[in-house]
């Protein structure tokens, strides 16, 4: 921290010139966090522009292999230091991902996406400053909690589920790769029970976990899908669909995103 304010004081001493600070909109707007967070109600947050310094960090082969590494390249760009990105909502983490994205290399990306009507793959360039903000817009259980409620249409259970942060998606990382690792024969991924196992709090106030994931498991069909489609329309962060003209079939479509290995090392 001291040295940081050290090179600062002496780049704007020595060559009159400051690292440049931004302002980022926070999509939770801070309403998930308890009060002691400080977090809490925070409607923006502020960013120092990506420097070499960060480069450093991307380049680190420790932190690629840990899968930290976009962790610690915010927490760098972070100016207050009392936050910890690994306790924010992953939607926050991604609008401020992509606001440091743009400080270091500008709002351009180019990237590989594939047609949706014909297949076709081309390079398509797009603005990262197109992406508009998904805020959260339903309230949660109580004031400063990260824990809402859905009634399920079939078994009529009420769930109380949370939104991921970036230590849970780490977890998950994992525990993932460590599956992969013990049956490396398996030939069903469960990436949809595994996920609702992260997400779900309780069922009907019972929040045993074994119990809980027995029912995760026996869950109606209709009822996994529905959940799991009120929690992505509700989720706050960055709306990444992007509008992608065809070379192929010349018909525009709407596509995800592809973060690529490219988004931190942009083509010259």
């Amino acid at each position: 921290m001291s040295d940081n304010i050290q090179v600062q004081n002496v780049t704007k001493e020595t060559f009159n010139w400051e690292v440049p600070v931004e302002i980022v909109p926070v999509p939770s707007e801070g309403k998930v966090y308890p009060q002691e967070s400080p977090l809490f109600n925070k409607k923006v947050l502020e960013i120092k522009a990506m420097t070499a310094q960060e480069e450093d960090i991307l380049t680190s082969r420790a932190l690629i292999q840990q899968g930290t590494v976009i962790s610690h390249l915010i927490q760098s760009c972070l100016i207050d230091k009392t936050l910890d990105v690994r306790n924010m909502l992953l939607g926050d983490r991604n609008a401020l991902m992509v606001s440091v994205r743009i400080t270091g290399y500008g709002p351009s990306y180019k990237a590989e996406s594939s047609c949706p009507a014909c297949g076709v793959a081309s390079k398509q360039e797009y603005n990262l400053t197109d992406l508009e903000i998904k805020r959260l817009e339903i309230d949660p259980v109580s004031p400063g909690a990260n824990l809402f409620s859905f009634t399920l249409p079939v078994t009529k259970k009420v769930i109380h589920f949370k939104f991921l942060t970036g230590s849970d998606e780490e977890e998950r990382s994992v525990s993932v790769e460590r599956k992969r690792k013990l049956m490396p024969g398996m030939k069903v991924d469960s990436q949809i029970t595994s996920r609702l196992e992260q997400l779900i709090v309780s069922v009907e106030g019972i929040e045993d976990r074994n119990k809980i994931n027995h029912f995760i498991k026996s869950m109606p069909a209709l009822d996994s899908r529905r959940l799991r489609s009120y929690i992505e329309k509700h989720e706050p962060g960055i709306d990444m669909s992007v509008w992608m003209s065809c070379p192929g079939c010349s018909k525009t479509s709407r596509v995800s995103l592809p973060i690529g290995s490219n988004f931190f090392w942009p083509d010259e």
